[in-house]
């Protein structure tokens, strides 16, 4: 096969999977692995695939992150479903670091425990913690347009002076082998740090993100419990070996 028609097969294989090792690849495309490994150097020069060890990450079409808009239309009655799920886990009390996204939104409406002090880097979220009277702090530095979310170094040194016995976080990918993660390497780093401040870590996901691998890792799925409303079987071995789940379906 020539070099041009593996780079289209090899492109078309991570579109599909998400991710592949080298040597699954080396099979499918009757080349050696070295010739593989070739090819996978080549593409990454041309930005169309990140390497990990064994294999390769696609970049398209996950690594574009779809706006708060976009996002907030989508897997309605799942996200729903999570987000009454995550509202069950806080006590009376509870200090805790709420991520920008939509499902972490949708939470709000349904945190009935008491005393909740929440910090959060999401613009929407503090108009929603202040229209349900919730004692809260936003985050201060650059405002993302998309996901109104805020980031940055500002945001980072900003994040030093709390500490959380909770924190809910959302993800763009869950996957068993690439773990957590997220198309942007500036709000992964305000997630990662929140996490390494509290106690607890909840990632909340609706089951259209598992299977997913976007840009950025955030820690592996041992590191936090996810929440969702249902895991696909083929994932369901994989992902429940690695991490206690809290899912829809099992209540």
């Amino acid at each position: 096969m020539l070099t041009e028609a593996r780079y289209r097969q090899i492109i078309r294989c991570l579109e599909e999977k998400g991710i592949a090792k080298v040597t699954e690849l080396a099979d499918w495309l009757g080349a050696s692995e070295s010739t593989v490994r070739r090819d996978l150097i080549d593409l990454e020069a041309q930005n169309k695939l990140k390497r990990i060890h064994g294999g390769a990450v696609s970049l398209n079409p996950k690594g574009l992150e779809p706006g708060i808009e976009e996002k907030s239309n989508k897997n309605l009655e799942q996200k729903e479903q999570v987000a009454k799920l995550a509202a069950r886990q806080l006590r009376d009390g509870d200090s805790i670091y709420l991520d920008a996204g939509t499902t972490t939104l949708a939470m709000i409406p349904f945190i009935e425990a008491d005393n909740i002090t929440v910090v959060t880097n999401g613009l929407s979220h503090i108009e929603a913690l202040v229209k349900s009277q919730i004692e809260s702090y936003l985050l201060g530095g650059k405002m993302k347009m998309r996901t109104r979310a805020v980031v940055g170094s500002m945001a980072l040194r900003n994040i030093e002076n709390y500490r959380f016995d909770k924190c809910f976080l959302g993800a763009n990918g869950i996957h068993p082998d690439m773990g957590y993660t997220t198309p942007d390497p500036e709000e992964a780093l305000i997630k990662r740090r929140a996490h390494e401040l509290s106690g607890q870590t909840f990632v909340l996901a609706d089951s259209s993100k598992i299977g997913e691998i976007t840009f950025t890792k955030l820690f592996d799925l041992q590191e936090a419990q996810l929440i969702t409303e249902s895991v696909p079987d083929r994932f369901r071995e994989a992902i429940s070996r690695k991490t206690n789940m809290i899912e829809e379906h099992k209540r």
